[in-house]
This record gives C-alpha cells, structure tokens and sequence, in this order.
C-alpha cells in the first residue's frame, strides 16, 4: 500500500491535537503529522475531525450475536459490525456460566481470534465467575466460586495466553493471593460484582488489581461511614474505573463525580453491550436469561439493567453533549486509556507512529462518518 495524507480540521493525536495539517498513512501504518502540505496523494476531510479508533475491553455482544453463543462466526460478525460503532479494537467478554460451557467458548476464541476481519480481537476479558450473589446483575450465581488460579490457568492455556482481564469479587476467599498470582502473569484482575467494603476493595488493589467494573453498577455504593467498593473506585490511587455513559447505567452527574475525581486518564468509558445492540428493540437474551429492550436499555423480567446496547461512539458523544467531558478527553477516554488499562496501548488506541492506521473520522458534533482499519475505509455512515 502506497503512501498518502490526510487532511482534515482537526486531528486528535496521542498527546496533542492538532488543527488542520497532515497525517501520513505509510503501508497501513500511521506516519507522522506535518503542518506543511505535502507532495503526494492527499484525502482531503476537511470539516472532519480525524480520531483513533476506539476501543470497546467490555462488550459482550452485538447485532444478534453473544461470546457466550460459542459461535465464532457470531463473534467475527460482531467485529464486522463494531466498525460501524467507531471500534476498530476489543476484547469479547465472557459472562458466568458452567465449567464446560466457558472452556468451550475461551478455546474457540483462542483457536481463531486472528480470523476477524473487522474490529481486532486484542484479548479477551473473563467477567466472572468468582462474584458475589448480592450484587450479580445478570450473572448466574449457580455458578460462582472462590478465585481457583488452577482453573483460571486451565482457562489461559485454553486461550493460547489471550486472556488479558478478568473481574472478581475482592470480598472472595482467596482474592489477594489469586490476584498477586496474575499480576505476576501480566494479567489484569478487575474488580466487579461485589459487596466488598472500602478496606476489602484496597486490599485487593495492593495485591495488584486496577480496574474497576462499570464503576456504580453492581457494587456497593459509597457511604459517609462505609464508602464501599464505588468509594475505592474513587480515591484509590493507580487504578481505572470503567464507566457505562448510556444515561440509564449512570446519572451524567454521577459520571461527572466520577470523572472529576479519577480523571479523564484514568476513566474507561466502556459499553458492556449485549446482542441486542445495533438491532431492533423488542425481547432478546443475556447469556441464560430473556432481556426486554425497550427505550435504550436492556432489563430483565425483575427491571434490573442487564448489560446494555449502547455503542462506543455514543458514550463519547454522550459525554461530551452532557458538558462533563471536552471532545479531546472523550476520544481519549475511548481509546487510550481502555487500551492503557489492558496494556496494550502499543498496539492500538493512538495516532501513533507506526502503530496499525485505525482511525475514524467525526463531524464536528461528534457523529462517526468513517471508519479505517490498516489505513482503508471500511465503514461509511
């Protein structure tokens, strides 16, 4: 693939952004920024604002499709499907389930994640099962137990080594120990579906956990005399809070709360999207249990919010109409730092040189027109 520039209003680089100028795509990589106009071909948007690819480390399904199918042409459709949702990265995640079942859905995705053709599977996030009842969202408490490194390793060499987050309850027998065993691994341990308190939460994050799950839901909540597991999300230092910002996981004030004290570098906006996202509303599934989509958001028969069918590109345009986020740190917190927060930034969530020429491409209202994987246009709205 030859050379070109493109050309836009603005371009939302990784530690600057730039008005105007030129961007290098060299072999389906990215070059360098230049302000000169160059010799060469040029794609010209202007009116556009040029962004990275965004990056989804919590999505369980999308256009009819679930990880939990076992089905990897569902999950190659998904990665066809995100382009269009402004993600040209992810990691599919798992939900609870029985032994059996996740061995057989991790081994799939093991055997074949370098087979997608859209969005890039970049690892896989295991969302359970060692989680407490109380808190359980829509993951089936038959089948939690205490953190086994036995099984989780079982899991890992299932996954050719792929796995590169998974969420436990800190309050769970054995926790620190489990996660101090997949610091060492590399491997990040999330935090989620917990009644843990305050000094249960850090205790867990001295031992090496750094990232909280859709920070608010499915934990418990801060108090004055007992802040909780969204109090640790808070104060903690070194760590990322997911954040889901459809406007019905979370208040925006609440994300503002958020944001204002973890700060735009270490907030992951996330989407915890199931299969009904990008399709029609009307009943669906979550893993084992029937779902009612109905103006935007996805419940169970108890009304109890069950993962959700936002797109990532909405949140960042969410956040950003709620006035609690500049366009910069919204991109930011969509791409960057969920990568950051899985180490794998090297890879993907940046205009970086050298790194794979991902990118979109916005209006200036924060609408997705465009979409590249490899330095070629894939989607157009």
């Amino acid at each position: 693939m030859a050379t070109y520039y493109i050309h836009a209003d603005k371009f939302f680089l990784k530690n600057s952004v730039e008005n105007g100028g030129y961007l290098a795509i060299v072999d389906g990589k990215f070059g360098e920024y230049q302000t000169e106009k160059p010799v060469g071909e040029i794609k010209d948007y202007s009116g556009k604002w040029i962004a990275p690819g965004l990056v989804d480390t919590h999505i369980h399904g999308l256009k009819g499709h679930d990880v939990m199918d076992n089905d990897f042409d569902g999950v190659k459709a998904m990665s066809e499907g995100l382009l269009e949702c402004g993600v040209t990265s992810f990691l599919p995640t798992t939900l609870t389930a029985a032994p059996e079942t996740l061995n057989e859905v991790i081994e799939a995705i093991g055997d074949h994640h370098d087979e997608v053709t859209g969005a890039k599977i970049q690892g896989v996030f295991f969302e359970g099962p060692f989680f407490t009842e109380e808190h359980k969202g829509a993951q089936n408490p038959k089948y939690f137990s205490d953190p086994s490194l036995e099984i989780f390793n079982h899991w890992q060499e299932l996954a050719h080594g792929i796995i590169k987050k998974i969420a436990i309850a800190p309050e769970r027998h054995g926790a620190k120990e489990f996660t101090a065993a997949l610091k060492q691994q590399g491997v990040k341990v999330a935090l989620a579906h917990s009644s843990a308190t305050y000094e249960e939460a850090k205790a867990v994050v001295e031992a090496g956990a750094s990232i909280f799950v859709h920070t608010y839901n499915g934990m418990s909540p801060l108090n004055h005399r007992e802040p909780g597991m969204v109090g640790a999300a808070m104060t903690l230092k070194d760590v990322f809070a997911e954040l889901i910002c459809d406007g019905h996981h979370v208040h925006p004030q609440a994300a503002q709360a958020l944001i204002s004290v973890r700060g735009a570098d270490q907030t992951a906006l996330i989407t915890d999207c199931m299969r009904a996202g990008a399709m029609p509303e009307g009943p669906s599934m979550l893993g084992e249990f029937p779902v009612i989509v109905k103006d935007g958001a996805a419940r169970l028969e108890s009304g109890s919010l069950a993962g959700s069918v936002l797109m990532l590109k909405q949140a960042v345009k969410h956040v950003v109409d709620w006035n609690i986020a500049t366009p910069a740190e919204a991109i930011k917190m969509a791409s960057q730092v969920p990568a950051q927060s899985v180490d794998i930034d090297n890879q993907c969530g940046s205009i970086t040189p050298t790194h794979d020429a991902d990118f979109i491409v916005f209006d200036h209202d924060l609408n997705l027109e465009e979409t590249y994987l490899d330095g070629v246009s894939r989607y157009q709205k």
